[in-house]
């Protein structure tokens, strides 16, 4: 017995850094996959080592065989820097190639782009460095952005019309969102074309007043330079958000009058199927009034059709759906879960078409054929993820995945079958093509053996997964890895991770991400790592999730405070060795736990960690905390900033100079507080890095430095 476990533990291959940030165990998938709309196709983008070039390939979704292969960089030498993503024509018979793509934020960048004729087979290069460039519907014209103004390219003449002229940086842009939309609203194209091509709506934002943050870039230069971008902190002014409707045969703009708002957020904007209908989701700066408004094109009237209101919070989000009488598929929170419902054109609710105490997480789309609504759920647990139809009166419910974990899917035009992306922790991600019908599959498609069989001679140890309950009665789920050679009667440290951000989800079962290698490699060096999602997470219902509201810190902390007290009970758990690890909103909770939980915590790594959400961006903060003007003590009595006077064990901050969400001035403000007091840590600084902290041999070093740390510290 004793020679076969030595000889299990000895056949245990060591994981290393280098291993998990140079692609090691990166998991095979369908990249750029895309369903078609007007043929029963899809279409994925490929990659020829040997030739050192990339394909977009069409499949039939009913056999899976390839049909043809649309662009191969091979033969078209404009092309030779590859292929970074690609739009389709309406038609599908026109495709719009990016590369040579330079990021700007988290979701915004420029690129390269080119056209490329599936019928005359020519390419033919368009812009260079602009954004989010969009076919009309007709495939006539090519509505883009450039410098903060709008244009209209017109593919049979060849002529471009500028549609704004008063784009300036830091002052106005013209169909782009600003920093703060794009981070928090999650969208960067502020335009789009009227179903019959003739107009094109539009937001302009006037930031001229939003205070501006600057932050060195050192490069490798004699002298820094400086990047300055406007950045609305919670409390100041945020841009003006203004609507416009631009007509493409007159050339002519029209603001719309919304009506009587004022410090508002035009969260939401795109045509109808009817033609001459605009519609546009309008918030509160508190976020907790929505109306959702239509625009008559012509005229220009503006009338909400449907308010919605919460005690919380609204969250946003890309389910609505027209139908083709122009009645509309909106999902909601509203009966304390989020589900599906059903309005007519003039926004009278028709039907709730989903109900239970679990949420729909995605919508999918609908087949007006069928009538049938498809989406994914939590109703099998909030760890796991299904597929489901149902039929748009709310009968006739069907569970279309077949396995538990999480399962995603992509429907193929006419609905009649769909591509099943399936992971748990101990499947790695697994493509098959399966029967909308009654969800069986049909044929496999990607399934990553080869990733299977590679990590077998690691013998990873298993992601155990339970609920765990605090001494103050809440029940959070929770999961655990122990090492491979786990002895119950011995005594272990534990390192918990977090994120623990408002409707965020950490304890999930799906496959292995970089940070669970990183666990797994802790494990082999003899630590326990655990996670709990505490109370303001996510997939659980509206009243966990929003818990949390004005106190942002408070009940979150508590929560791994808790958690770690009973972990620290366990047999095998040594209660002098817990540790806690967190990024971002992470490493927030990270900082405030080793401050407020000294006395549990015998360490914290906290990465670009918020120190006072007085620093953090308005939408994000004012979301859940109101303005610091209204709640000041909500967001003093949680900023660690505020608490440094109580570091008793091992801390190590890390952040990224070059930071533009959570600034570096949180953590040089949390160093100063910390040094004021008098108090010994340690600290990492990123030159040049954003909040991912990466490029080049960066996340190698960074995880080096805080395996370490671990290793002394604890």
């Amino acid at each position: 017995m004793l020679l076969l476990t030595t000889f299990s533990v000895v056949a245990q291959q060591k994981i290393t850094i280098e291993d998990i940030y140079t692609g090691a165990f990166r998991a095979k998938g369908m990249d750029e996959l895309q369903a078609l709309k007007n043929t029963n196709q899809y279409t994925v983008l490929n990659s020829d080592r040997t030739s050192r070039s990339q394909q977009i390939d069409l499949y039939d979704y009913a056999t899976l065989k390839k049909v043809a292969t649309l662009i191969d960089t091979k033969n078209i030498a404009s092309l030779s820097e590859g292929i970074d993503s690609y739009t389709f024509s309406k038609d599908e018979k026109q495709i719009l190639i990016a590369n040579k793509t330079n990021q700007i934020f988290r979701h915004s960048f420029t690129a390269d782009y080119y056209l490329y004729n599936t019928v005359t087979k020519q390419t033919t290069k368009l812009f260079e460095q602009v954004q989010e460039p969009t076919f009309s519907p007709d495939g006539t014209k090519i509505a883009y952005a450039k410098t903060n103004n709008l244009y209209v390219y017109d593919l049979t003449s060849k002529k471009t019309t500028q549609v704004t002229t008063d784009g300036k940086k830091n002052a106005i842009i013209n169909g782009i969102t600003d920093w703060v939309y794009e981070e928090e609203f999650a969208f960067v194209r502020a335009f789009d074309w009227s179903a019959d091509s003739k107009k094109l709506a539009y937001i302009r934002f006037d930031e001229s007043e939003v205070p501006e943050f600057s932050m060195n870039i050192y490069h490798q230069d004699l002298y820094p330079t400086v990047e300055t971008f406007k950045y609305p902190k919670a409390g100041e002014k945020n841009a003006v958000a203004s609507l416009f409707v631009y007509d493409v045969v007159g050339a002519t703009s029209k603001a719309i009058r919304l009506g009587n708002y004022s410090d508002f957020y035009i969260a939401r904007m795109k045509w109808t199927n009817d033609a001459n209908v605009l519609c546009a989701q309008l918030l509160n700066r508190h976020q907790d009034n929505l109306d959702l408004i239509f625009v008559d094109g012509t005229s220009g009237v503006a009338k909400v059709v449907m308010n919605e209101k919460d005690a919380a919070y609204i969250d946003v989000t890309d389910n609505l759906t027209f139908l083709k009488d122009n009645s509309y598929i909106w999902t909601s929170e509203k009966d304390g879960y989020n589900h599906i419902y059903l309005y007519d054109k003039t926004g009278k609710l028709k039907n709730q078409v989903t109900k239970g105490n679990w949420e729909v997480t995605s919508y999918y789309g609908f087949d007006e054929k069928t009538k049938t609504v498809y989406y994914q759920s939590t109703e099998n647990g909030s760890t796991v993820r299904d597929v489901y139809k149902i039929s748009l009166d709310g009968k006739n419910k069907i569970k279309l995945s077949q396995q538990v974990g999480t399962n995603s899917a992509t429907f193929s035009p006419n609905y009649d079958y769909f591509i099943n992306t399936y992971s748990c922790p101990t499947v790695p991600p697994t493509y098959t093509l399966n029967a909308s019908k009654d969800g069986k599959q049909i044929q496999a498609i990607v399934d990553n053996t080869e990733l299977v069989d590679k990590l077998k001679k690691y013998n990873l140890p298993i992601k155990e997964f339970f609920e765990l309950t605090t001494e103050k009665g809440n029940k959070l789920n929770a999961w655990m890895i122990k090492p491979k050679d786990f002895d119950a009667t011995k005594k272990y440290p534990v390192f918990m991770y977090q994120y623990s951000g408002p409707g965020s989800q950490q304890v999930a079962k799906d496959w292995l991400d970089t940070n669970d290698y990183w666990f797994m490699m802790l494990s082999q060096q003899g630590y326990i790592t655990v996670c709990v999602d505490g109370r303001g997470t996510g997939f659980k219902g509206a009243a966990f999730k929003k818990l949390t509201q004005k106190e942002l810190g408070k009940y979150e902390v508590e929560d791994q405070i808790d958690a770690a007290k009973v972990i620290g009970n366990y047999s095998y758990v040594d209660k002098t060795r817990i540790g806690i690890f967190g990024w971002s909103f992470g490493g927030f909770m990270a900082s405030n736990c080793i401050l407020k939980g000294a006395d549990v915590f015998k360490m914290a790594i906290a990465v670009a960690p918020v120190t006072n959400w007085r620093f953090y961006d308005s939408i994000y903060t004012e979301r859940y905390m109101q303005t610091p003007q209204e709640n000041a003590n909500g967001y003093d009595n949680n900023s660690p900033i505020n608490f440094a006077s109580k570091l008793k064990g091992n801390f190590l901050l890390i952040h990224g100079t070059a930071d533009d969400n959570v600034h570096f001035q949180n953590s040089m403000q949390f160093i100063e507080a910390l040094v004021q007091a008098n108090k010994q840590f340690d600290w990492a600084v990123y030159p040049d890095k954003n909040h991912g902290i990466y490029g080049g041999k960066t996340r190698i070093q960074l995880f080096n430095k805080m395996t370490n740390f671990i290793k002394e510290k604890l």
